[in-house]
């Protein structure tokens, strides 16, 4: 079928012409007959399905296409109902067949539940019961997902309504379908009588909870990269919600009335229609690409739903990228409108007052506004005094948003709609006004709850058009599985997390990061960084861009130039000390050094520190952890002496190295050789300096009680486990004779049992033993075995035998890669260096993660008997990075036939699933794209 089908009338008697030649001889009691009539209807289902998904067209169509599906298939259900009733005219008597929630609103996917309610009379007798089963039976047989799938009488419906909101929400949306078109009318109008007009505002109030409850379920925020299109934040429930509350309170002419009162403008009306259709678009394809009713907007799906919709690679964003950029504006206009529909059901007193931007701030009360300066505070929120008043000086937009973050107001929707409508006015005078720029730091700098005012400005699209550095990140979307958020929602958690740092709210999580926040001088800087350290996304080396477009926005905001380049400095080194202190190794001195040069002073130590800290930590949940935070701070404690030192910076490092492995053997040592001398001088003779500098004191004691257990029982092999809250992972000691290829069993027995290391301390005695300490979580990155000592007990007892070499190493199984994985297609590399240490060559692996590639890559090494001194262990989403410090013969690799035959049997283990992957995505019909730039 095609846009010119017959009208829905037309369709209705062709429909019902067939059914009656296909069942009225025999009737729907005769096998064959209904075998035919369902078969019948199957196929007009069918078509109606192929003429709604004909609407669809580039990244829209949407609309119409729910609107004709839902036109099809209630044009097939009223024929089957009414052919049923004509086959049983007794049993039908008085029954109605209505539609309702989303259907009834003439809307409908491809695989959505067919909300529908028969009403049955009062007093249903046998046949009508017989009845109303063989109408289930038939929709049922049609595999139709019947959502409401009530027989129910009238007062039966209305009792329900009452207790439940979301009944309340779907009888809104009641239309007549077929049967006894009274009873329809009779549900309408006692709805309306008993219900509606019983208590509004409770109504009202229910539906934000469930609102509320809803969004909470689903994620949070609007911006998440997998979001739920249909229940998710600013998504086709938030458009429904609108539209059920205004039928609710004010009839079906409500956006009409609210456009002439102008609560609404015609363009709010436009966004909204605009919005309605691209969602309704996202889902139709949604359905079809998953096969079934599937609303979350996954990685997998979305690189064949931006084909299907039109969108193209651009010079600085992949068509998938574009196409969720569309996504996120939309989910923005789709909140700024939600904003303007709660303000007039507050202005009617329909809801409760809000709480303003104290809300994001626990344990404090939003202040009160008596005196709003200049501004004016209507129904609880902040206004312009006078519609005039941004016209007469431009600088008030910005003051404004000061105000608001002052008092802890949220905006009134007639003051976003004036500040939308007066964006033209931000012009390169306006970015370059004093005023502009002391109100808009008093804002960043001084307001108990920056993050929420900021994106306050962000959604009015004020503060990417004052910065249009920032507003190049905004809505944007990186295609990968480490970022949670888009850039800009990314940019204004961590501005919220640096201000609750600096309140002393994270102490426990980030002891470092939180006494630094009071010894920093140049917080401006830092501050100025973290809003920009993110804007060079998708324009080459981010954080060159990023630096350059920093120096840019730095001068339009006033700053002097020693300033403007801290903050470029900060941007274009942002990603230097997360490598180092997962990457490298600590302990060795060249790391360090290397390091401190790169830095310079302590104070932009100080700086880089926390810039890291909230860069991280605002990627997304469970990205933090422990283990980082302590890899954070044993880097900051080798790096801080060598910058307060002066002199040649290696040999600062050497001594630094030095002066502290000396102060913690002896720490450790002296106390042990109270007790027990022989052990003491034993165990201060069995390790180098890195040992001793990438432990902090609690650990060593830990270390040395349980190697004395070794010492005194004499025993060749030994392992420990234990649950480390403070890093977020199971520790795991293991003590054996040195051979070759331990390591590699060792790792894969970890991922045998289904251990993730996420940190490995490789420590070779005098005395010709390994002590290894190995950091693992589970597959929920929580300390492996948290809740069962079974569980870590096992895994111990296997680990002593692997090392001993009584059982053989038994290899991890190869997981299937999750559908979402495999849509990224992940490019492998290796890298050799001679220059990152002065005793190893530093070889990394990245490319996909997978259980036992760790395994797989330090085997390699292994076979071509390679020394591993070293080991890093580094994850962002899809892909892993493995870095190794090795020697061969205790010398660095210098051969590089050697190194060209150890990289290409690296690069196979590490594309091992990338054809399989290829394969399986192509079987499916899905697009596959290149995972973006991870950092």
């Amino acid at each position: 079928m095609t846009h010119a089908a017959l009208p829905a009338s037309l369709e209705s008697l062709k429909l019902r012409a067939r059914l009656a030649a296909a069942v009225t001889r025999d009737g729907w009691e005769s096998a064959s007959a209904r075998k035919a009539g369902l078969a019948i209807i199957r196929s007009a289902l069918d078509g109606f399905y192929e003429r709604a998904s004909s609407f669809l067209s580039g990244d829209g169509g949407g609309a119409a296409a729910a609107q004709s599906l839902a036109d099809g298939v209630g044009v097939c259900l009223s024929a089957l109902f009414d052919s049923l009733a004509g086959d049983d005219p007794e049993g039908a008597r008085g029954v109605s067949l209505c539609a309702q929630g989303g259907f009834g609103a003439g809307e409908l996917a491809p695989f959505s539940d067919v909300d529908l309610m028969l009403i049955k009379p009062r007093m249903a007798d046998q046949a009508t019961e017989a009845f109303l089963q063989r109408v289930l039976y038939a929709l049922w047989d049609l595999k139709i997902d019947v959502g409401g799938g009530a027989c129910r009488t009238v007062r039966e419906t209305l009792e329900l309504a009452r207790e439940d909101a979301s009944e309340r929400t779907a009888l809104l949306s009641v239309r007549h379908l077929a049967g006894d078109a009274a009873m329809t009318e009779k549900l309408i109008r006692r709805f309306r009588e008993d219900i509606v007009s019983e208590d509004e505002s409770a109504f009202v109030e229910a539906k934000l909870r469930e609102r509320d409850a809803r969004i909470t379920k689903t994620g949070g925020s609007r911006y998440t990269v997998e979001p739920n299109i249909k229940s998710g934040k600013g998504g086709l429930r938030d458009l429904q919600l609108m539209r059920w509350l205004a039928q609710f309170l004010y009839g079906a002419d409500a956006f009409e009335r609210w456009v002439g009162n102008h609560l609404l403008s015609v363009e709010d009306v436009e966004r909204y229609a605009a919005a309605d259709d691209f969602l309704w678009a996202v889902r139709f394809h949604l359905h079809a690409v998953s096969g079934g009713k599937e609303e979350r907007l996954t990685f997998d799906v979305q690189p064949e739903i931006a084909k299907r919709m039109g969108f193209a690679d651009s010079e600085t964003e992949s068509a998938v990228e574009r196409f969720m950029r569309r996504y996120f504006m939309t989910a923005m206009h789709v909140g700024a409108l939600t904003r303007l529909v709660c303000a007039k059901l507050e202005s009617d007193s329909r809801k409760s007052r809000p709480r303003n931007l104290a809300r994001f701030m626990p344990n404090t009360r939003p202040a009160e506004a008596k005196d709003a300066g200049e501004f004016a505070v209507r129904d609880g929120r902040l206004d312009f005094a006078s519609p005039d008043q941004i016209a007469e000086d431009p600088a008030r937009l910005m003051q404004f948003f000061q105000a608001a973050a002052s008092h802890q107001m949220d905006l009134h929707p007639e003051a976003v709609a004036r500040i939308g409508g007066s964006l033209s006015l931000i012009d390169e005078s306006y970015r370059s006004d004093p005023r502009v720029a002391r109100a808009f730091f008093t804002v960043l700098l001084d307001s108990p709850a920056p993050m929420a005012t900021l994106r306050l400005m962000t959604e009015a699209g004020l503060l990417g058009r004052y910065i249009p550095e920032f507003g190049d990140i905004v809505a944007r979307t990186q295609f990968n599985m480490y970022h949670r958020y888009t850039v800009d929602e990314h940019t204004l958690r961590a501005i919220g997390l640096l201000r609750e740092i600096e309140q002393g709210l994270h102490a426990d999580d980030h002891p470092l990061a939180s006494g630094l926040a009071h010894e920093i001088k140049n917080r401006r800087a830092l501050h100025l960084a973290v809003l920009l350290h993110d804007t060079g996304k998708g324009a080459g080396d981010q954080c060159i861009e990023g630096a350059a477009r920093a120096r840019t926005a730095c001068a339009r905001l006033g700053l002097d130039e020693a300033e403007t380049e801290l903050v470029a400095w900060l941007i274009e080194n942002h990603l230097v000390m997360s490598d180092t202190a997962q990457r490298r190794d600590i302990g060795d001195p060249r790391t360090i050094a290397d390091f401190a040069r790169v830095v310079g002073s302590v104070e932009r130590l100080r700086l880089l520190t926390m810039l890291t800290v909230v860069d991280i930590r605002s990627v997304g949940p469970g990205v933090w952890n422990g283990w980082k935070g302590q890899l954070m701070r044993d880097l900051y404690a080798a790096v801080a002496p060598v910058l307060q030192g002066s002199g040649d910076t290696m040999e600062l490092a050497q001594s630094a190295l030095h002066d502290r492995a000396a102060r913690a053997r002896e720490q450790v040592c002296s106390r042990i050789r109270r007790t027990d001398p022989e052990f003491a001088d034993w165990w201060s003779s069995q390790f180098d300096e890195t040992y001793w500098i990438t432990s902090n004191e609690e650990d060593r004691f830990r270390h040395a009680a349980f190697a004395r257990s070794v010492y005194r029982r004499e025993a060749t092999t030994a392992a420990a486990i234990r649950v480390d809250k403070r890093r977020m992972a199971s520790e795991v000691m293991i003590w054996a004779p040195d051979r070759d290829g331990l390591f590699a069993d060792l790792a894969a027995g970890f991922a045998q049992r289904g251990a993730d290391i996420v940190g490995a301390l490789i420590h070779t005695t005098r005395s010709n033993h390994v002590f290894d300490i190995f950091y693992i979580q589970d597959a929920a990155a929580q300390p492996f075995g948290v809740g069962d000592p079974y569980l870590r007990d096992a895994l111990v007892g296997y680990l002593d035998c692997l090392a001993a070499g009584s059982i053989a190493v038994e290899p991890p199984g190869r997981m299937p890669t999750a559908r979402r994985d495999a849509a990224f297609e992940v490019i492998p590399q290796v890298r050799f260096t001679n220059a990152l240490s002065d005793t190893a060559t530093v070889i990394e692996a990245a490319g996909r993660d997978r259980p036992g590639l760790l395994s797989d890559l330090s085997a390699v090494l292994s076979n071509r008997g390679l020394s591993i001194h070293s080991a890093r262990i580094d994850g962002y989403g899809e892909r892993a990075t493995d870095v190794f410090y090795v020697t061969l013969a205790g010398q660095k690799l210098e051969n590089e036939d050697l190194k060209a035959g150890i990289g290409a049997e690296l690069m196979a283990v590490l594309s091992e699933s990338e054809s399989v992957l290829e394969q399986q995505a192509a079987a499916r019909g899905y697009a596959r794209a290149p995972a973006s730039e991870l950092r």
